[in-house]
């Protein structure tokens, strides 16, 4: 999708993991990016227009497509699984309300494509050999994976309705710096760590024998860029190209690649998602590779790791 002159691309939850990467890669691209958040989008998202906005309220974001000339979406704004379990009423708020919202919004101002930033939740969890496919049925085991999945068929109805090019990508856990976050802070320090010079440890809940479905955050805002820019899509779904990785193995490279890193092991077995996925549709249809995680923290290593403050 190329932006019209004077039209922008909207992200919403743009202060967010995936949301800041997003609107990077955005901007690289040449886009105007118009960035929606519950707070003001600050420091390195200079150049964007920056909205602070709450999407489940209608008027709100009504004034959004009103002041601003959207061509393209790409929504990744949501309450996350812990919370979602903890305040499910703001949950559904935000991640089913707040999606109708923007779908709304977007048939009645021509928005023709939306990408939505879903998750491979949807599918509840997964065998250890079973590999989980598009063409799998959905069976999403919390409010965060329902809602996940009940804004795929809404959007689904809007594409068949009113010829909006709404698009799903299914991620897992996204890996990288900079996650902030409050209850899986692991996913960030694996990278932020690399660099430290006193001991440190990093707690990851998991048993070492478990398998974790991962994408490194570049990847996941690689996909939806990928997503917003494809002239046509076969599908109205794709699994994001995600790493199945042993736990084991995680904590051993981590602490091979710095010796002050100590990684401790839980005895959590995951669930909610599956362990093994098939990503052959979006590799195929778009030529996009990825690189290993593990090749990743390496790479993160050589360049001196960033140590968390």
């Amino acid at each position: 999708m190329d932006a019209e002159k004077n039209q922008s691309v909207l992200v919403t939850g743009a202060r967010g993991f995936v949301g800041r990467a997003t609107v990077k890669f955005l901007r690289n691209a040449g886009y105007e990016v118009v960035a929606l958040d519950l707070a003001p989008v600050v420091g390195d998202e200079l150049g964007v227009t920056a909205v602070v906005c709450d999407i489940s309220d209608a008027t709100r974001v009504r004034r959004v497509f009103e002041e601003h000339r959207i061509a393209g979406i790409v929504h990744l704004a949501a309450i996350l699984p812990t919370v979602s379990q903890r305040e499910p009423a703001r949950a559904t708020e935000i991640n089913v309300v707040g999606g109708l919202n923007l779908l709304e919004m977007a048939r009645e101002f021509g928005v023709r494509r939306f990408v939505y930033g879903s998750s491979v939740s949807v599918y509840g969890t997964g065998s250890f050999e079973h590999v989980v496919s598009e063409s799998d049925p959905a069976a999403p085991e919390d409010v965060y994976g329902a809602a996940k999945l009940y804004v795929e068929q809404i959007g689904a109805a809007y594409r068949k309705r009113d010829g909006l090019e709404f698009v799903s990508l299914r991620f897992g856990r996204v890996l990288g710096p900079g996650a902030n976050s409050k209850t899986s802070n692991w996913r960030s320090e694996i990278f932020e760590f690399l660099g430290a010079e006193k001991p440190v440890k990093i707690p990851i809940p998991y048993l070492s024998s478990e398998l974790l479905l991962v994408i490194y955050l570049d990847d996941v805002a690689h996909a939806a860029v990928t997503l917003l820019q494809a002239p046509r899509l076969e599908h109205g779904i794709y699994n994001a190209i995600n790493e199945s990785i042993v736990v084991a193995d995680l904590k051993r490279v981590a602490e091979e690649l710095n010796p002050k890193v100590t990684v401790q092991l839980g005895a959590q077995v995951m669930s909610g998602n599956p362990r093994r996925l098939d990503s052959g549709r979006f590799a195929r249809e778009f030529g996009v590779g990825t690189v290993p995680v593990f090749e990743r923290l390496r790479q993160a290593r050589e360049g001196g790791g960033v140590v968390s403050e």
